[in-house]
């Protein structure tokens, strides 16, 4: 699970085996529609390794906590 984020301070959330690889993937606009052309990207926040079901939650989770990225946001 990773969350990702743009000069513009736009984040993405997302699930990824090897997030490294797949923020090549989005700063090369083949990963999600969402970031193609609103990069360069970078990871902001990162954890793992989950499984495929805990990824999905966890990610769920995150995208529901009211503050969560305002507070990753904040910190930089």
């Amino acid at each position: 699970m990773y969350v990702l984020i743009n000069g513009a301070g736009i984040t993405y959330t997302g699930i990824a085996i090897d997030p490294r690889a797949r923020l090549i993937q989005h700063n090369a606009g083949t990963g999600a529609r969402f970031t193609r052309g609103r990069g360069p990207w970078r990871i902001l926040y990162a954890e793992g390794p989950l499984g495929h079901g805990d990824a999905l939650r966890r990610e769920a989770a995150l995208k529901r906590a009211r503050g969560f990225k305002a507070a990753l946001k904040a910190g930089l």
